[in-house]
């Protein structure tokens, strides 16, 4: 992850532990979904029906600092691309291990997207100042095309224009959140809505960049959460491994007592 910098300011440790707290809260939820569907657990399953509804939060939450963050990266073309071969690689993997749980668009492959594209327009964007007005277009855009999947641009299907059903014949398009009925992936986040969190996280980087972020940002308050986000893409890639690997061998246990 890139250093979180402010201008003369220090490091902005208040979004190192937020993003440490979204990694914390993916483990978890992760760990609910490979017990509730690789392992049939009726405690996964309850744990994970509980927690799914926050699963946008924690992980808009994470987009939204990647993007402040990608105001302090000084090559986002570079990390895009690098990032994108460990999502591949993820694919891979997955497809090879765990076919029935394979990730095809995950939140890494969406960042690493996003990363490249911001790379490819920041000399376009850094024409553009930090403005409250285009954070709020951002946060519309997100509200008008949440439902694209569903088949629709706008507020709801009545309050909206459908979008041709021949589009949902595919799965080609899914890296854009439009997909057909046999679609699976274990980890998915389409580009819309979800590239318009990131593009709200670039414009209050222009913040970032400038040291104008409140005070309480930068002080340090919870080092764990802190070094946690220091690190996430290293967890994100090591956890579920070691998630798969702790079940195998409870599960075994399990059985072997039994």
């Amino acid at each position: 992850m890139p250093q979180t910098s402010g201008a003369g300011r220090g490091r902005i440790h208040l979004m190192d532990e937020l993003r440490g707290f979204a990694v914390f809260c993916m483990v978890f939820y992760h760990g609910f979904y490979t017990l509730a569907f690789l392992y049939n657990s009726k405690a996964g399953m309850f744990l994970l029906d509980f927690f799914m509804p926050a699963e946008p939060y924690y992980a808009g939450l994470f987009m939204l600092i990647s993007g402040i963050s990608s105001n302090l990266s000084h090559s986002n073309l570079l990390r895009g691309i690098k990032l994108l071969g460990v999502a591949l690689a993820v694919t891979l993997i997955t497809w090879l291990v765990v076919p029935e749980e394979v990730i095809v668009f995950g939140i890494l492959h969406f960042l690493s997207v996003c990363m490249i594209l911001y790379g490819l327009l920041k000399p376009l964007a850094d024409r553009f100042r930090f403005s409250w007005v285009a954070v709020a277009a951002c946060a519309v855009l997100y509200v008008c095309t949440m439902g694209i999947s569903s088949g629709y641009l706008g507020i709801s299907p009545q309050i909206g224009v459908s979008l041709p059903q021949s589009l949902y014949q595919t799965n080609w398009l899914a890296p854009l959140g439009i997909y057909s009925s046999t679609f699976r992936s274990a980890d998915y986040f389409g580009l819309f809505p979800w590239i318009f969190v990131f593009a709200a996280g670039t414009f209050l980087g222009k913040l970032a960049v400038q040291g104008r972020f409140p005070a309480f940002f930068y002080p340090s308050r919870v080092p764990f959460f802190s070094w946690l986000g220091r690190h996430a893409l290293i967890i994100y890639i090591v956890h579920q491994p070691v998630i798969y690997g702790v079940c195998y061998a409870v599960s075994a246990v399990v059985k072997w007592i039994q």
